[in-house]
Order: C-alpha cells, then structure tokens, then sequence
C-alpha cells in the first residue's frame, strides 16, 4: 500500500496539488532529463493524484524536484490530465507564497524573490509580505514570442477563422471568440470548450512549431479565446483549454504572457502599461511588458504578471494493491 501526502492551492480558482511525500528520489540531471524520467516511469503517480477518486479532469498538479540550475531555490515538474506542461503562471503563483510560507527560502518584507527552475526555464516569483504573510505574487516569465501571426484555417464546423500563435512559456493557438459565435457571458463553457479542442486539433495537424531553446517546447499546448478587448480600458475576457480538453479556471499565467507578447508585437501596448485578464470564474490577473529581448531569431519580451494564491486544503492518498481502479480514471 502506497501513500502520498500533498497540499492544495488554487490561484484564482485554479488548483494546484502540491506532492509533499510519496515520490521516489528522481537523483541528479536536467529539469527535461526529470520530466522524462517521471514521464516514462513514474506516470502512474500522476495519474493516481490527478484522476478520479482523488482528483478531477480539470486537477492540476506540481512535483518539487531537486534544482539543477545553483541559482535555484526550486524546481518543479506540472503535472495536469494528458501529461506533463513546461510551465504554468498560476502553479508559479501558488508556489512563490508556498515556499514563503514554508520556509523554502528566507522570508524578508516587503518582498521576498523566489528563484523556481521549471522545464522552460528559470521564472523569478517576488512574493509581497507583509507582518511575516505572504500575500499576492508576481513572476517574471521566461522570453516569449509571437510565433506567427493572422493566419487562417478552415476548422470543421465553425468555418474560416483567424488566429496567431504564440509562446508564453507553452504555445497556444489564440482566437477571438465571436468568429465562433460564442460570447462570455451567454454560452456555457462546454461550448468554449468543444470549439477550442476542433482549433487545436485543426492548427496541429496544419502547423509545425519550433523553439529555440528545446525540441521539448515546440508543441501546442491547447487554445486561448478571448473576447477581441485588450484589458486597458476594463479588464479582457479569456478561456484557455489545454491539454485533454482541460478548462484553466484562471486567467492562465503562461496564456497572458502570450497574449501580452502578441499585443506587443502588434502595436498594442508599451513596456509598462498594465493590462487586466479576467478569467470564466472572474479571476483577474495583470500583465506589463518587463524587458524586451530575443529569443532564437524571434523578437521577444519577458512579461510580468501579477495575481493571488489561497489554500483549499491538505490531505493524504492511499492506494491499496487490490483496488483494481488504483491508478485512476476519468469521467467526463
């Protein structure tokens, strides 16, 4: 009989789980060697913490791992329904006033930096505390870019639509919603959802990506809709589907940030213009463009986003060798 331990988060009401005891040593290497190695042989761990019973098909998870890069403070391995992401803004939230809290690095006010090597890259979180509580949490995202930008393709059942990609530490295929005929507000979810699997599906099989940095990153993570605002004037409504058709309940980190580079590219905000994201559930995130630089041959910027994690609870998992549903399944 097996156990894992793990407290939950979530980040505008994303959840995070957070493993704390039950994985085995995963010895030295890179963050891509690790998430590899927990890929290849420990994935029915994963599957146990983010499938039924113990989870849902929208769980969202994080394993701490021993850092590679001296700099440092942690590495973290994301976890979700299909596998394994390269990087995640709302984990990276949860997770700065996580290692605050429990003493994963030394506590200072009014801000405390938190240095988290994920499969991307290193992100720097800066963590407000004040009387000793951490509070909201802002990062710095790796070099993100516009990949391409206002092309067109047919997607069965919905027609001619233009779209960009983008990189944000994953990369999304990004649309406005009306070409679907959707609308925030109106349509259920499940709608948002159906629509965003057939664009994936759609720009996978028509577009091949690249990164420079790794053959690892250049995938597809899912699609961002949003609702054609720019978060100047109020704050702009978007939906990110990623993976196996997992809705994100934030406004996903990683998806400002390729939206704030797509706008940046395109002329439509400045270094250090603040720019609001609201989520399904009326989370809000802000975005600004940090620096800008390049990555690969791709002009680039880093962006900063801003939001808040809470606590949901903490619990620890059994699997007992007879229970022929051990591992997990799902239902949708």
């Amino acid at each position: 009989m097996d156990t894992l331990t793990v407290i939950d988060m979530h980040t505008g009401g994303e959840p995070l789980r957070i493993v704390t005891a039950g994985y085995p040593p995963l010895g030295r290497g890179t963050i891509m060697q690790k998430r590899a190695y927990v890929r290849d042989t420990l994935d029915h761990l994963r599957k146990v913490l983010m499938f039924e019973p113990r989870g849902h098909a929208d769980m969202y998870g994080a394993l701490l791992v021993e850092p590679d890069l001296p700099s440092a403070d942690l590495a973290v391995l994301f976890m979700h329904n299909e596998g394994y992401s390269t990087m995640c803004g709302h984990a990276i939230i949860a997770l700065g006033r996580y290692a605050v809290d429990h003493g994963l690095v030394e506590a200072s006010e009014p801000t405390t930096r938190v240095n988290i090597e994920c499969p991307c890259g290193m992100v720097v979180a800066d963590v407000d505390v004040i009387d000793g509580r951490a509070g909201a949490v802002s990062f710095e995202s790796v070099p993100a870019f516009l990949f391409a930008r206002d092309l067109t393709i047919d997607v069965p059942g919905y027609g001619a639509i233009v779209y960009d990609i983008a990189y944000g530490g994953a990369f999304y295929a990004l649309a406005d919603c009306p070409q679907f005929g959707l609308e925030f507000g109106r349509d259920p979810a499940r709608g948002f959802v159906d629509a965003a699997v057939s664009l994936t599906e759609a720009v996978k099989a028509k577009v091949p990506l690249s990164h420079p940095d790794h053959s690892d990153l250049a995938f597809l993570y899912g699609a961002i809709f949003t609702d054609g605002g720019n978060g100047a004037a109020r704050p702009t409504r978007n939906i990110c589907v990623f993976a196996d058709a997992q809705v994100d309940r934030s406004p996903t980190g990683s998806g400002v940030t390729a939206r704030m580079a797509t706008m940046h590219a395109k002329g439509d905000v400045r270094a250090g213009e603040v720019r609001q994201f609201e989520s399904i559930v009326g989370s809000i995130f802000e975005g600004s463009i940090a620096t800008t630089t390049k990555a690969g041959g791709h002009d680039a910027v880093t962006v900063r986003v801003s939001g808040r994690a809470h606590y949901s609870g903490r619990a620890e998992f059994i699997v007992e060798d007879d229970d022929p549903l051990r591992t997990g399944f799902l239902v949708r």
